[in-house]
């Protein structure tokens, strides 16, 4: 990989790895909400800690993509409202995973 898609390829890595903590934060949320499991309520706060810096990762480096590709405003927004989508940052990595 050349040094040129390095930021690309960060933005592809922390979409993944966000949206998988999404996907781990509204299971437990689930769990916290539908079982007495005392585990699910730590869940929620430390999983919900690690998305919350994952998100602001996600969004800084979009914004970094931005700036050194030249992307549409467009595509900065559908990258930004599949942020708040559960399971859309996996199409946001699966879509850019061929431009790295």
């Amino acid at each position: 990989m050349s040094k040129n898609k390095q930021t690309l390829s960060w933005f592809c890595n922390i979409a993944l790895i966000e949206g998988i903590s999404m996907v781990v934060l509204i299971t437990f949320s689930v769990l916290k909400r539908t079982t007495d499991f005392g585990w699910a309520v730590l869940g929620v706060k430390y999983v919900g800690w690690a998305h919350g810096i994952l998100f602001i990762a996600y969004v800084y480096l979009l914004w970094m993509c931005w700036d050194k590709y030249k992307w549409k405003f467009g595509r900065i927004v559908l990258f930004f409202v599949a942020s708040l989508v559960p399971f859309a940052p996996f199409f946001v990595e699966r879509k850019l995973r061929h431009e790295r």
